[in-house]
């Protein structure tokens, strides 16, 4: 019986053994390929005619027909990186390339990102936590705003140091983190309408620790209607899925906003649409 009891031992020692190693091993391809899409695909791609959907699609009829019906309302596409993080980098560089040309919502939104901070602090963030981001999300505003409204030779040089910035992971990321951080602040700002969005039993600030402010975080509805209502800016999403019909849904938040900046969601991730 001894020996039985060992032999036993040994298996289930084995099956723990195979287990780490099978997980282990998930984990090391995992981080290969987050390392293969991060040398390969920019954080902010450039302007792409929007038929190059079409051969992405090619040999799948149910989003050809899609793409057929988003072609009649938009003429470009500019892809973001799927890291997690695409919703947010997809929204602040639409709606700063947005700015650029529209100087009176520069100055209305100039005096919401100035004051973001405060609210922050005053909903209990470390001055240590948001300073930094918030220092660098406001450098890269202050700059839109240098040119804003201005004369499209001046705003060439603007836009190209804007997509330079977007892809510089450092710049880019910073923006990111401060756009989760206004979107957390929001959320809890608002906890007893938007406690209605979540599922279980996790408080709005529970959510806001795990699903909001860590990076590489997927987005859902619940972001989109935050971040928008926060800084008060009218976001169009077109929602393309294998759902019936040949049509894109189109979804604007929040809800009767006129749409300033207009995005494509795909199953998990969000790029930017031009019209």
């Amino acid at each position: 019986m001894a020996d039985d009891a060992s032999s036993s031992s040994g298996c289930a020692g084995n099956l723990v053994d195979n287990s780490i190693n099978q997980d282990e091993l998930i984990m090391k391809q995992q981080r290969e390929i987050e390392k293969e899409i991060s040398e390969s695909i920019p954080l902010v791609g450039e302007l792409e005619p929007l038929s190059s959907l079409e051969k992405e699609y090619n040999e799948d009829p149910v989003y050809l027909l899609k793409v057929k019906d988003l072609s009649s309302k938009y003429k470009h596409i500019r892809r973001t990186r799927p890291d997690g993080n695409c919703f947010f980098r997809a929204f602040s560089y639409a709606y700063l390339e947005h700015l650029l040309t529209n100087k009176e919502e520069y100055e209305k939104f100039y005096e919401i990102a100035k004051n973001s901070k405060e609210i922050l602090l005053a909903l209990g963030f470390s001055q240590f936590t948001v300073e930094d981001f918030y220092e660098t999300f406001m450098e890269v505003v202050q700059r839109v705003g240098e040119q804003a409204g201005g004369s499209p030779d001046g705003l060439e040089p603007v836009r190209v140091e804007l997509h330079d910035k977007f892809n510089k992971q450092g710049y880019s990321d910073y923006i990111v983190v401060y756009l989760r951080l206004v979107t957390s602040g929001q959320l809890q700002t608002q906890h007893d309408f938007y406690q209605n969005f979540i599922e279980g039993p996790r408080t709005v600030t529970e959510f806001c620790r795990q699903e909001v402010e860590p990076m590489y975080k997927e987005s859902d509805h619940i972001h989109i209607i935050a971040l928008s209502n926060a800084l008060n800016v009218g976001v169009g999403v077109e929602y393309m899925d294998r759902g019936e019909g040949s049509q894109v849904i189109a979804h604007v938040f929040p809800e009767g906003a006129k749409p300033l900046i207009h995005l494509l969601y795909r199953p998990g991730h969000y790029d930017i649409l031009y019209a």
